[in-house]
Order: structure tokens, then sequence, then C-alpha cells
């Protein structure tokens, strides 16, 4: 007699129950969801589901349930007309005053609430099937020329004041540096210094009525290559973003010379994405002028030279230096966490060397004095000018702390201030993903609905299907009561590649529809390796008993030869692929797994269960 281990039956029993509980979300389908949540990542108010349902009501349209968390707030519709109409007109009535909200569109998976609770959720599928989200962005290339041409300001009179240089002022003039000197040779000392030291500026001497000016311009060829940088970095950035997010298979390429697609396959959180995509956020850290009076500035409009008027977030003026100690592209980390001494979140931040030495110097020489961190977003804004819509960036900046420097400090130290958890969390994701070149708005969004998507469902299901049902027939008929054995183990074994899809949160694309075509396959091949190894033994004298172990035992080798080297070639194309290459490889690496457990230990289980208890058994349906 051949003998099963009651351990493997727990074993099966287990893994099929496990599989089929994880596989059932993908029945249920997606509902048609308006999501509301806040711009800067601040909790909900409590009377959210009241004004929503009252805004809906008022417009005449019908909805489901509202789902209210602190962070979000989700209302699911019937179907993607109310879905459209639905979030116009929360659109227009949330943010009639302010634009504190991001209202989106999204598909709430329809799993019952019994299978969440054991976080059972349907497998993410990519843009060609699913559909997903699809941003064109536009990259704001004024704002990089005039953040480089600020850069170069304060370069210019750090230079001017090393090199003791005599000037009255270096400023911006639209798209030129105007630096005015006091005298001729102090005009030709800075022409000198400054044509070595920056050469990506052409310099030329004016004369104004009291003083000896240089009118500096950027070089074309550098300001194209610093277009073309910037919207390298920000692709980069993106990149990391959607890292953050957690996006299987996102597309980000550049489109023309100052435009960026994304997409963002089987996305469920879209207003998250448009959210942490869209923002511009970073911090500055600036000394405070406490010389002067800030609200004797803000009432007369006197602002002293060397500082600039700012807000802090209760509408307090204050009075900072123009000079940045540390900006966001100096960050190389950032972490949220809550202060130990107040319980208050922050956010701990770490520069990088040049940052870490202005840093402490600067600190080394204000003890006692306050410095401030000054949150700075670019929003986009939408406005109609003579019927035309018109796209723009609005930048806010606000200081969300001034603290008193107790002691020097470099390249560690924590930013406080911040509104709530979710706001810290926020914005060391926004830092540790890096700052933007450039600020960028999103022109267009849109939603790739299911139209083709659900054809390419349909194709893809009937493929699968297809070759499933031929598999099934012929072995079936070729090899009898077996071969219903082999076909019980393919059908579990499409059950667990479903299951371990919605478990990794995988992105299942048309190529990996691919994948599963062919694991079914590889499957069958085990199955028949084993199978004609059971009928060459009995051929050749055995007992029925003997030949089903020795055809379990003796294939076992071949089998596992075979599907390691397709898992290997699997996993490089993980590794080097992109895309929907890794797609494919992702389907059919946990293919492999699961055929190769349902195919040996599956089948024998089952085998043994029908034949392994039988003493006198004479034959085999094989």
């Amino acid at each position: 007699m051949n003998r099963f281990p009651p351990w493997k039956y727990a074993l099966l029993v287990i893994a099929l129950g496990i599989g089929l509980i994880y596989a059932m979300p993908n029945l249920f389908g997606d509902d048609p969801a308006v999501q509301v949540s806040s711009l800067r990542g601040f909790e909900l108010e409590r009377d959210m589901p009241a004004r929503v349902e009252n805004v809906l009501t008022s417009a005449g349209i019908e909805h489901g349930p509202i789902e209210f968390e602190p962070q979000r707030l989700l209302v699911r519709l019937d179907n993607v007309d109310r879905q459209a109409r639905a979030a116009d007109a929360l659109r227009d009535a949330l943010n009639e005053d302010n634009e504190d909200y991001v209202v989106a569109l999204n598909l709430a998976p329809a799993t019952p609430a019994w299978l969440r609770v054991l976080r059972a959720e349907p497998m993410v599928l990519g843009l060609d099937l699913q559909g997903g989200v699809h941003f064109l962005m536009q990259v704001d290339m004024d704002t990089a020329r005039t953040q480089q041409l600020e850069r170069f300001v304060n370069s210019m009179r750090s230079l001017l004041r090393d090199e003791q240089i005599r000037y009255r002022s270096v400023r911006m003039d639209r798209n030129q540096i105007v630096a005015e000197l006091r005298s001729p040779e102090d005009r030709e000392r800075a022409l000198r210094v400054i044509g070595r030291e920056i050469d990506e500026l052409i310099l030329e001497s004016r004369d104004g009525s009291e003083t000896f000016n240089i009118r500096a311009s950027i070089d074309e060829n550098v300001l194209r290559e610093l277009q073309q940088t910037a919207l390298r970095q920000n692709i980069t950035t993106l990149r990391n973003r959607v890292n953050e997010l957690g996006v299987s298979e996102p597309v980000i390429q550049q489109q023309g010379s100052d435009r960026i697609v994304v997409q963002l396959p089987g996305v469920q959180d879209t207003a998250r994405a448009k959210q942490v995509l869209g923002s511009t956020a970073t911090v500055e850290y600036r000394g405070v002028d406490e010389q002067n009076d800030p609200f004797e500035a803000h009432r007369t409009g006197r602002i002293p030279p060397q500082s600039l008027l700012y807000f802090m977030r209760d509408g307090t003026p204050i009075l900072l230096s123009r000079t940045v100690i540390a900006a966001g592209d100096n960050l190389i980390n950032a972490q949220a966490g809550f202060d130990s001494q107040t319980g208050a979140p922050n956010v701990v931040v770490s520069l990088d060397g040049p940052g870490a030495r202005r840093m402490l110097e600067h600190t080394s020489q204000n003890v006692g004095n306050r410095m401030a961190v000054v949150f700075i977003e670019h929003r986009p804004e939408v406005r109609e000018e003579n019927g035309v819509e018109v796209h723009s960036t609005r930048r806010v900046e606000e200081v969300i702390s001034a603290a008193v420097t107790r002691e020097p400090f470099g390249g560690r130290f924590q930013t406080t201030g911040l509104g709530s958890a979710t706001e810290a969390s926020q914005l060391s994701m926004l830092l540790r993903a890096g700052a933007l070149a450039a600020p960028m708005q999103i022109i267009e969004e849109r939603t790739v609905g299911p139209s083709l998507g659900q054809d390419n469902i349909d194709q893809g299901f009937r493929s699968v299907m297809i070759g499933f049902a031929l598999v099934l027939v012929v072995m079936a008929i070729y090899y009898k009561v077996f071969g219903l054995v082999a076909n019980i183990a393919l059908t579990v074994n499409l059950v667990l590649i479903v299951a371990l899809l919605s478990l990794l949160g995988a992105t299942l694309t048309l190529p990996g529809i691919a994948g599963i075509v062919l694991t079914v396959g590889m499957a069958v091949d085990a199955n028949v390796l084993i199978y004609e190894r059971i009928r060459e033994e009995l051929n050749n004298g055995n007992s029925p008993q003997a030949a089903i172990r020795a055809g379990y035992e003796k294939a076992f080798s071949t089998i596992a030869d075979a599907n390691v080297t397709t898992l290997i070639a699997a996993i490089v194309l993980f590794l080097f692929g992109t895309g929907p290459i890794k797609g494919f490889a992702v389907t059919l690496s946990l293919g492999i797994v699961t055929s190769m457990f349902t195919a040996i230990v599956g089948t024998r289980g089952v085998v043994h269960l029908i034949y392994g208890r039988k003493k006198r058994l004479k034959a085999l349906a094989i």
C-alpha cells in the first residue's frame, strides 16, 4: 500500500482553503466611486458625510453608501455617469471658497465586509485590463528659469561680498540679473570674478544714472540644458514618488519638450496619487530678522532690503532673511515621527554635506536667535480668460515654525509646527522622494475607462478558458481517472495563482495572462511525465502500488530540473525587464511554484486517496 501522511493532507486542505478565500474577492468586481480627501493631508471634519450627502441630494444624484475615514471619504455610485456628475457637484460645492479638498474618481472594490476583515482584496489589474489613471503634466519652465536666476543672484552676492567688491544691489530684472556697482573699478573686478566663477552667464556692462551696472543673462545653450535637466529630474522624482505610493508597473515618460505622461495602472486611491504627484512641496530654512518690526513692515509695505515678509499659519507677519540656509534639494532623508518632549508630530531631517555645513555655520553664529522653516507649495490653478481655460500655478508660502536655536547643529535635526501626523508623514514622503526641479501642474487627468479594458479582459479570459478546457478534455480522454486527478490539480493551480496575485498586490496585465496560459501547459507537462513513468513501470511488470510510488519518485528530479531552470529565467526577466515583461515574469514565477505544488503533492494526495489503501489492486485507470 501507498501511505500519504495526514499532515500533507492537512497542508493541501489549508492551502486550498486559503486560496479560495483570497481568490473570491475577484468575483465581486468594483463600484464607481468618488473620493474626497484633504489637499494637505489633514483629517476631514466630522460633519463631512452630512455635507456630502446634502450636496448630492441637492443635485438630485442618487448614491450608495458613504464610507468615512479621518483621511478620506468615499461615496459609492451605481454607474459612471452618476460618478462624473457627483464629482463635478462636490468639486464646485467643497472648493467654492478655497482649495482645501481633492475630489477624484475612484473604483471601490465591492468585496463583502467579511472578506475585507480578513484583508482579502481583489488583484490589481493593469491599465490595459482594468484601466487606471492617466495624467498629462506640464512642467513650468518659466519658473525653472526664475529659480535658476535666483540661485545666480545669491551666488553673485556671495562672490561680491567675499571679494570685498562694493555694490549697491544685485537683483532680478525680468529674465536678467542686474548688479549695481559703485565705481568703474568695482565693475571691472566684478566682471572678472563673476566671469571666472559663474561661466553660465553672459555679462555686459551698462551705466546707470549713478551706478556702474552689470547685466547678466543665462546663455541659451545653458538654458536649454537647464530645461532638459529639470525635465529629467522631475521624471526621476516622479518615479521615486510612485515607488513611495507602491504602484506596480507605472509608465512615466517625456512627451514633447515640457510635458510628462504618468500612467498608474490599477491604482485604487486616485486622490492620493493626484495629491502626491501634483505636489511640489518643499521647505526652506531661513534666519529670522530680529532687528526690524514685521508688523510695521506689513502695515507700511516698507520691507528691509535684506529681508522678506512672510506669514505664520495664524496670519502673523514675520521678517526672514533673503539668504536660504538650506532647502529641499539639500535633504537626503526625512522621517516622520513625534517630538519626545511635546508629543507633537515632527519630521527628522538629514542634510547633505553643503547643507550641513551652512546649517552648522548659521546655528553657531545665531545661538539665541530664531530660525524659521518655510513650507513652500505650488498649487495648480485653472482660470477662464475669454472663454478659454488657462492653467497656471500659484506659489503658496507659509512659515510653519520659528524656533529659537538653543545650540549649534548641522546635518540632522527636526522640523516641528506641523498640523497633524498625516501632514508630517506626507511632508516626509515628499521630501524623501525629492524636490521637483520645476513646478508641474496636471493639465489633463483621464481615467482609462473599463470599455477597452473589459474587451481585453474578456479576450484574455476566453484564451485562458479555451486553453484550460482543451487541456482538461485531452487529459481526461488520454489518462482516464489519472487525467481527472490532473484536471483537479490544474483547477486548484489557477485558484492559487489568483490568490497569490491578490495577496501580493501584483498587477495583472495582458502579458501576465500569457504567463498564466503558459503555466497551465507547464503544469500538464509535470503530470504527463509522472503518468508516463507510471505506465512504464506497469509495462515492466511492477505492481500498481509500486508503479505509483516509482512514478512520482523517479519523475521528481526531471520535473524539478525543468521548473527550476524556467524559474531562473523568469527571475532574470523580472530583474532586468520593464513594464509588461515584469508582468509576464511575475505570473510565470508564481505559476511555476503553484504548479510544482499541485502537480506533485496535490495529485499524489488524491491518487493515494483513491488507490493507496487498496491491498489487492490489479490495474490502474491510466
